[in-house]
């Protein structure tokens, strides 16, 4: 299973002038294709910060994103901190600067242009726009931190990450977790690929506790799920049965 982290990159978002957005999306973006995400890190617009994030982010995972610092004033350092991650420098692509001066003609000013500087070592990802493509280096995709733009660029490669999807199913229970502990432990030492979760709730009317199931073997989550139920009996408030996660 692909896996994945996430760089959000901004001193608005640590000082709380914008709310973060981005990963929230990507969150659930990346579960429905079936890219395990395994670390969201925040950091400020620091040029050495940055760049021992990357080069962390893309040692231990598949695919890193990153999110902000991209754009044509002083604080957007994201792409020279990759270009140091990767020990490249940064030079004036000039397919990009093309279509950067034709998408401003006449009003183009000297500090647009720094936005076709990039990795000597970059790839130009194109999806449907064929303006603006998304910076790729190594294994790092290089994203807006604007929340409208992030998700339309994103939205765009999307399928460059699809594979299986991983396979989800929640049963709610009116029953403490001491109470089923011992079923749920019977349930992971039958199906140890079958990751499950437990979550107790307070202010459900219904239920006390919901458990998640989630597997990349839909059949294998299946045979969890009805064991589950099973030993849990009437005390199974509801379920949502198996099912591809963002189905």
């Amino acid at each position: 299973m692909p896996t994945a982290g996430i760089a959000i990159i901004g001193d608005e978002i640590l000082s709380g002038k914008f709310v973060e957005e981005n990963a929230a999306f990507l969150i659930g973006e990346l579960r429905g294709l079936g890219v395990d995400l395994k670390r969201i890190v925040v950091i400020p617009d620091e040029l050495d910060d940055i760049v021992a994030t990357v080069r962390e982010l893309s040692a231990r995972f598949d695919h890193v994103f990153t999110s902000g610092g991209v754009g044509p004033t002083h604080d957007d350092v994201t792409m020279v901190a990759i270009a140091r991650a990767f020990d490249t420098t940064i030079v004036r692509q000039p397919e990009l600067e093309q279509r950067v001066r034709a998408y401003w003609g006449a009003k183009l000013s000297e500090p647009n242009l720094r936005l076709a500087d990039v990795p000597a070592s970059a790839e130009l990802v194109y999806g449907k726009d064929q303006v603006w493509p998304v910076v790729c280096v190594g294994n790092v995709y290089v994203l807006p931190g604007v929340p409208a733009l992030f998700r339309r660029k994103f939205v765009d490669i999307r399928d460059r990450f699809r594979t299986e999807p991983v396979t989800i199913a929640r049963v709610y229970i009116d029953a403490d977790e001491g109470a089923i502990a011992d079923d749920l432990d019977a349930v992971v030492a039958a199906h140890p690929q079958v990751k499950i979760g437990s979550y107790p709730r307070f202010s459900e009317k219904d239920f006390k506790v919901l458990v998640t199931l989630e597997g990349r073997d839909a059949h294998d989550l299946a045979a969890a799920f009805a064991m589950l139920v099973g030993r849990l009996g009437a005390r199974v408030v509801k379920t949502e049965a198996p099912a591809p996660a963002g189905a």
